[in-house]
């Protein structure tokens, strides 16, 4: 095999690529370990998590001991209660009594971890990752032509906006709902706006449309294809499925049942805040009211799939399919906001190493119970991007830790962190 290029002779156990929270976790869990020498890479100039819905008021769905550490380690100086007291406002957050931290809030919080750590280089674009078998070691080169190598690697890319066929060649100004901030402001100037999509982020920017809809007067709909507007399911019991009770449970299903769970699921984390769902109707309600008997210029609709989009002289024509009617029908819009979700894509970077890398029956990452996705089984992990094979857990911010607990783990060999085995009441396998 041809030598790999020796830009750094510093050979690390652990190279992380992305700084997302998990990865970001990582970095703190890892910073006081002496026996462990990792480097993180995100191409990114700064930290950035979901700018585009910093909405007015609008916080996570999981308390903030959720946070980077604190649930492998509560004495940990990257805690967020830690942050909130150099911030300044400890004291007024436990006067709030609503332990569900600010989404900004959040951002700023991973912001100030970020600073305090020596092991992160942004603005380092990862190009290539290959494998020098005789060294045993991953060579990670950059676009600078940066050459890091490692032991292990860790996968912290995340997931990108999914846009659905029927857009991915469509000309006009829609987007994403993951620059809806950045944009709102020409949004309000049109006479229509349409947002396809269900989940949290649809049910905020529809909220706050709703709110203006007085004061720009456009008309405004909202379409989903699903059968409701689902509430997110937040029952203690339901918890406790982000637990690695549930994990070993969902772990051991054969893959076909696993698939199918992984689309019944989605309830269980990207439903809709019900206090949120509340609010959409109340606010529906008295505007309703103060409307003089006039109907608000707003169309909820559900059951509906997106199957055609055209746009022409600032129009767009979105050809819907009703599921249970079995009916077609159109709206035509001047501005459209996707709330379509996310979704996982491996990195262009790991084509040199794709055999060394485990794929199961639906070409996915096969990932192992301890995040491994190499043939070797502990050589390269993941981060997120595995609901297909460790369910609700894979996203919860709150299963970071464990999940980075386990890692350590691995690097390490012996458990640095302790590594629940069990917290559940209820059993999940018989």
């Amino acid at each position: 095999m041809t030598a790999l290029p020796d830009a750094t002779k510093k050979t690390y156990d652990f190279v992380g690529i992305g700084l997302g929270p998990f990865n970001l976790g990582l970095a703190c869990l890892t910073e006081p370990i002496a026996e462990l020498d990792g480097i993180f890479l995100e191409s990114k100039q700064d930290f950035a998590w979901h700018s585009g819905m910093f909405l007015d008021g609008a916080h996570l769905q999981t308390p903030f001991l959720s946070d980077l550490v604190t649930l492998a380690d509560p004495t940990s100086p990257y805690s967020f209660l830690n942050y909130l007291k150099e911030s300044g406002r400890l004291y007024s957050f436990y006067i709030r009594e609503n332990f569900y931290p600010l989404r900004v809030e959040y951002d700023a919080y991973c912001r100030w971890a970020a600073g305090k750590l020596s092991s992160v280089r942004f603005g380092t674009t990862v190009d290539e990752v290959r494998y020098d078998e005789g060294a045993g070691l991953y060579a990670v080169r950059t676009g600078s032509g940066e050459t890091y190598r490692a032991r292990h690697l860790v996968l912290g890319t995340g997931t990108v906006p999914y846009i659905p066929e029927a857009c991915r060649d469509l000309d006009g100004d829609f987007f994403h709902n993951a620059q809806y901030t950045h944009r709102k402001a020409e949004l309000r100037a049109k006479e229509s706006i349409t947002i396809v999509g269900s989940g949290q982020s649809a049910a905020e920017i529809y909220h706050e449309l709703l709110t203006e809809i007085d004061v720009h007067g456009y008309q405004l709909n909202w379409v989903t294809r699903s059968p409701r507007f689902f509430p997110l399911e937040y029952t203690k019991l339901t918890l406790e499925m982000t637990s690695p009770d549930y994990i070993d449970y969902f772990r051991a299903l054969p893959e076909e049942t696993r698939y199918r769970l992984e689309k019944q699921q989605k309830g269980l984390f990207k439903g809709i805040n019900s206090d949120l769902i509340d609010s959409i109707f109340d606010l529906l309600y008295q505007k309703n009211v103060t409307a003089g008997g006039r109907p608000v210029p707003t169309r909820l609709i559900t059951n509906s799939s997106l199957v055609t989009a055209s746009y022409r002289s600032g129009l767009y024509t979105l050809g819907f399919h009703q599921d249970e009617q079995d009916k077609d029908f159109e709206i035509r819009t001047e501005g459209l906001i996707l709330a379509t979700g996310y979704h996982y894509r491996p990195p262009a970077f790991l084509d040199p190493i794709r055999d060394r890398l485990r794929f199961d029956g639906h070409g996915r990452f096969d990932v192992g119970r301890n995040y491994a996705i190499d043939t070797t089984g502990r050589g390269i992990f993941l981060q997120n991007a595995g609901v297909h094979t460790h369910s609700v857990t894979s996203p919860d911010l709150g299963m970071g830790a464990y999940r980075n607990s386990s890692i350590i783990r691995e690097l390490l060999g012996t458990e640095y962190y302790p590594v629940e085995k069990t917290i559940a009441f209820q059993e999940f396998a018989v």
